[in-house]
């Protein structure tokens, strides 16, 4: 696991912790769980370090960091689109954002579809879909 320290909203919630920051930092009290001050925030606000943290909290954690990662990859795929569209010549994207403001990713899925459909030879990465 990459991140070490979580403040006391990230463990709020979790099945086996305190439902609330406050549940969680007068766990952490009780326990003597390792802190230390957030960087950057005003106040007396905590992390607190995963050592403390018992196995099916840390797998828990584990699996949320795992989601994070999966949302960064969707960005990912629409920079690709963005960086492909900028790319192209002036005149090219305009037909393009033209295009779809007019007929919308519908009529682009659309079109991809009648080119496979009128290729069925050329490979092609998209799938069908109904």
């Amino acid at each position: 696991m990459k991140k070490e320290w979580f403040a006391a909203k990230e463990l709020a919630g979790i099945p086996g912790l305190p439902s609330s920051p406050q549940g969680i930092n007068l766990r952490a009290k009780r326990d003597d769980w390792k802190k230390r001050r957030r960087s950057g925030v005003q106040g007396k606000a905590l992390e607190y370090h995963i050592d403390n943290l018992p196995d099916n909290i840390l797998n828990i954690l584990r699996l949320n960091e795992n989601n994070i990662q999966y949302r960064v990859n969707k960005k990912e795929s629409s920079s690709i689109l963005i960086e492909a569209i900028e790319r192209l010549t002036e005149s090219k994207r305009e037909k393009v954002i033209s295009f779809i403001t007019s007929f919308g990713t519908e009529g682009l899925i659309e079109l991809i579809d009648q080119r496979q459909a009128n290729n069925p030879q050329e490979k092609s990465p998209l799938k069908q879909e109904d």
